[in-house]
């Protein structure tokens, strides 16, 4: 029997050592938010394209990215050594490691401190210092900032906007060493994508954080009225922000239609959840958030190369 099963409070697990590894690794990849962090590293990934000049440094790439994820699963770690209790309360949220008990909330938090604590110097030594500021803004922003302020307001996803922003930006800092105006495009373009996305993901489980205790929009607005006028709007900015840089010939040609068919078919989704407000247009404004975001990313990486 491994150790791990043995700790007094947390769950036995079936199964040989074998298993035993399996699901711990499996729990440690729930911790620390593995597709999230995979999302985060797509978008540093297009700012470090979007900044980079010349052939591309694959090893410099790899310190960029490898940092980035550390700090990102830090982050998502502490999280939720935060909101272990809050967790509990969620039906979807319910099973994660910490409230499921397979984990200690001392193994989250020494998770947490030691992938951020490496994520900061990683990038700080192999790539620059500003990277590494960023990210550690970006930790203490998400961290201490938005986790505490989900209890107390529903601005918290204008808060959790911005760390969720910034891995492009610290990709463009990887790249040309300091952030500048292009990369604040970059920033603009997240931080406005986020509130359609969050907005739609806060009416479809709003029960669930009404229940939890989260201050979410939704929860308070049951004919989806401001929630689907504010998902509406966002939309509308972040397609205006979107062709700045094609405006501002940041990019080849190529790179307009596709925004304006990706942002023409979001605005379409935002337009229909703000109209009916119902579980259905919310899910199919997530999904719409879903391709918008690496495919207009991905041509605007790929347009400036």
């Amino acid at each position: 029997m491994s150790a791990f099963a043995e700790k007094p409070g947390l769950t036995r697990l079936p199964g040989g050592p074998v298993s035993q590894t399996r699901r711990w690794v499996a729990d440690v990849s729930e911790l620390c938010k593995v597709r999230i962090t995979l999302m985060v590293l797509v978008t540093t990934l297009v700012g470090f394209l979007f900044g980079w000049h010349g052939p591309i440094d694959l090893l410099y790439l790899f310190h960029t990215l490898a940092g980035t994820a550390l700090a990102a699963s830090g982050a998502a770690a502490l999280n939720q050594v935060l909101e272990v209790e809050l967790d509990a309360r969620m039906r979807r949220t319910r099973n994660r490691p910490l409230p499921g008990r397979r984990m200690t909330l001392d193994e989250g938090l020494i998770i947490g401190i030691l992938c951020s604590a490496g994520g900061i110097l990683w990038l700080s030594i192999a790539t620059n210092i500003y990277a590494g500021l960023l990210s550690a803004v970006t930790i203490v922003v998400y961290v201490f900032v938005y986790t505490p302020l989900k209890r107390v307001t529903t601005l918290n996803t204008i808060v959790g906007a911005i760390p969720g922003a910034l891995p492009p930006v610290i990709g463009w800092t990887a790249a040309r060493g300091e952030p500048s105006f292009e990369s604040w495009i970059l920033f603009a373009i997240l931080f406005l994508w986020q509130m359609p996305h969050f907005l739609s993901i806060s009416w479809l489980y709003r029960e669930d954080y009404k229940q939890a205790g989260f201050v979410m929009l939704a929860s308070f607005d049951p004919g989806c009225r401001v929630t689907g006028r504010q998902s509406l709007l966002y939309t509308m900015g972040l397609i205006s922000v979107s062709l700045l840089p094609a405006m501002l010939n940041l990019t080849s040609l190529w790179y307009l239609p596709v925004a304006v068919t990706m942002g023409g078919y979001f605005l379409w989704m935002s337009f229909r959840f703000a109209i009916v407000g119902t579980d259905q247009a919310a899910k199919r404004l997530f999904v719409a958030s879903i391709i918008y975001l690496p495919v207009t990313l991905g041509a605007l990486a790929f347009a400036r190369l």
